[in-house]
């Protein structure tokens, strides 16, 4: 398992079931509300990337309502998960997503995990 301090993992290297994540990437394109949960919840799937390839991740509430297509962000304590056949992140039980730049990234489209 991998801690808070621990250096940023790369997308490519990211399985289902792994947890305590950290990871910085690129947002790539934010989606629009793809679910409202029973108890007032959005969530809005996210395609964001790094060097190594592209991900997806979930997103919810207010923080998806504040993150911008372009903005630089890491992730820490995230776990990944496969939705609908598709691998993807998710901010943990006590993990937080924070911008920590913007534009300036170098990152790939491909593979899209």
């Amino acid at each position: 398992m991998l801690g808070v301090n621990d250096p940023p993992l790369f997308i490519k290297d990211i399985k289902a079931g792994l947890k305590n994540l950290n990871v910085v990437f690129i947002v790539l394109e934010i989606g629009h509300v793809v679910t409202r949960t029973k108890d007032g919840h959005e969530v809005r799937s996210c395609k964001v990337a790094d060097r190594t390839g592209s991900i997806t991740i979930s997103v919810w509430d207010e923080m998806g309502r504040l993150i911008q297509t372009g903005d630089i962000i890491r992730l820490t304590r995230g776990y990944a998960s496969m939705w609908k056949g598709c691998l993807t992140l998710y901010t943990g039980r006590g993990g937080e997503l924070q911008k920590i730049g913007e534009f300036c990234m170098v990152y790939s489209e491909l593979p899209n995990f």
